[in-house]
């Protein structure tokens, strides 16, 4: 993903929020709907109905070859999950949900992942720790930092204070007129390395962390990223925008996902845990 980055105006990130907010609104269909015994195919055509219901394209469908609306991703699928009618949710899953939407000539692309029924406490720590680890790497996304600064921050809150493994195959990255633009936003870095943050710059954070080792590995299926050991992985994702002050402006809005969450009672909510830096 080398290459020119490219610095927004403050026109084209209110195009790329309003992408983003419709991006939140198909997962929020999808988490008032979501229950064991539904299937990939069943919520992967509800989203693709919506996006299109609002004059966008689903951005990931037919992304190099890409064959559906949501990438679903169920337990130690980590992302890229490509949902069917075999793909069946069972109580205890926890299944991650990436959309992007390509709306008035902008994408926008936001993740969530949603904890079905009698999920462990194990996982459930899990799913707090990497969403909190999200908005730790979002308090860094500020002008005059390095992009060094959100990788470190992510691993640090992950791997060393909770013992997980950080992804290092996949990333965040710049996003705009293109779903994925430079740079690059890996989950694991230095402070202080990379390029300096500078207003204007828009970027997805999607930190992508297994419970247990940070090897993954690809199905058959050529898009399927799994962890090599197995255990279940969670992966949460924002679009941000570097502004003047104090913190990043987030484009997407996980809160209108949280309040479906609140109405299924088959959904258990996710928590953040300690925000601080």
């Amino acid at each position: 993903m080398a290459g020119v980055v490219y610095y927004k105006t403050q026109e084209e990130i209110e195009l790329i929020r309003e992408s983003c907010l419709l991006v939140c609104k198909a997962l929020a269909q999808v988490g008032s709907m979501i229950r064991p015994g539904m299937t990939g195919d069943q919520i992967d055509r509800v989203a693709e109905e919506l996006i299109r219901d609002h004059g966008a394209v689903p951005a990931f469908k037919g992304y190099n070859g890409f064959p559906a609306t949501l990438c679903v991703s169920v337990n130690e699928q980590v992302v890229h999950g490509i949902p069917t009618k075999d793909m069946v949710f069972q109580d205890g899953d926890i299944v991650s949900v990436d959309c992007g939407v390509f709306m008035n000539n902008f994408h926008g692309d936001s993740a969530y992942t949603f904890p079905l029924g009698d999920v462990s406490e194990e996982v459930m720590e899990l799913c707090r720790v990497t969403n909190t680890s999200l908005y730790k790497a979002i308090n860094q996304a500020t002008v005059g930092n390095r992009l060094g600064d959100i990788s470190f921050a992510v691993q640090q809150y992950v791997e060393r204070e909770h013992n997980y493994g950080v992804v290092r195959e996949l990333v965040g990255h710049g996003i705009g007129r293109n779903l994925h633009e430079a740079p690059e936003v890996p989950n694991y870095g230095k402070r202080g390395k990379g390029i300096k943050l500078q207003e204007g710059l828009v970027i997805a954070i999607e930190p992508m962390v297994n419970l247990g080792r940070k090897e993954v590995r690809t199905a058959k299926d050529g898009w399927t990223v799994l962890s090599r050991d197995r255990k279940p992985s969670a992966h949460y994702e924002h679009t941000v925008a570097i502004q003047k002050g104090e913190s990043a402006d987030i484009l997407s809005d996980h809160s209108l996902i949280e309040a479906e969450i609140a109405k299924n009672d088959e959904v258990r909510a996710v928590s953040l845990k300690e925000i601080a830096a």
